[in-house]
């Protein structure tokens, strides 16, 4: 049975490793393990050991403090209001997040600079 931490954690892992653009079997390979065991820790169903995580977060170039960010909120919140606020677990915005990452700076800097004034405008409104 999975727990709050566990799923939190889980969802982490995913996160992270979509941002990197990393399939599951790609990061099991860096960790040494099975990408079915991947899986497992992101839905929460295994538990991830001190010592995996600490391997998981060199193979993702992340500090371990980064899969408990967010975790004390999270424990707060009810499961379905948790499933409906994850945000950046949506592949739409993973594409984005890519997407911009793969402009240069100047780009990245005016996209950003547009996306701002859309915002102002539409609060205008």
């Amino acid at each position: 049975m999975a727990t709050d931490i566990d799923l939190h954690l889980g969802r982490r892992l995913r996160r992270r490793r979509r941002l990197l653009g990393l399939t599951q079997q790609q990061l099991a390979v860096q960790v040494g393990i099975r990408f079915q065991q991947i899986q497992k820790y992101e839905c929460g169903a295994n538990r991830i050991s001190a010592a995996r995580l600490w391997q998981l977060a060199e193979a993702l170039e992340t500090p371990v403090s980064y899969f408990y960010d967010g975790v004390t909120e999270a424990l707060e919140r009810t499961d379905a209001a948790a499933a409906g606020g994850e945000m950046f677990s949506r592949k739409e915005t993973l594409d984005l997040i890519q997407a911009y990452y793969q402009l240069g700076e100047r780009p990245r800097r005016r996209l950003l600079d547009l996306a701002k004034s859309l915002h102002d405008t539409d609060v205008a409104a």
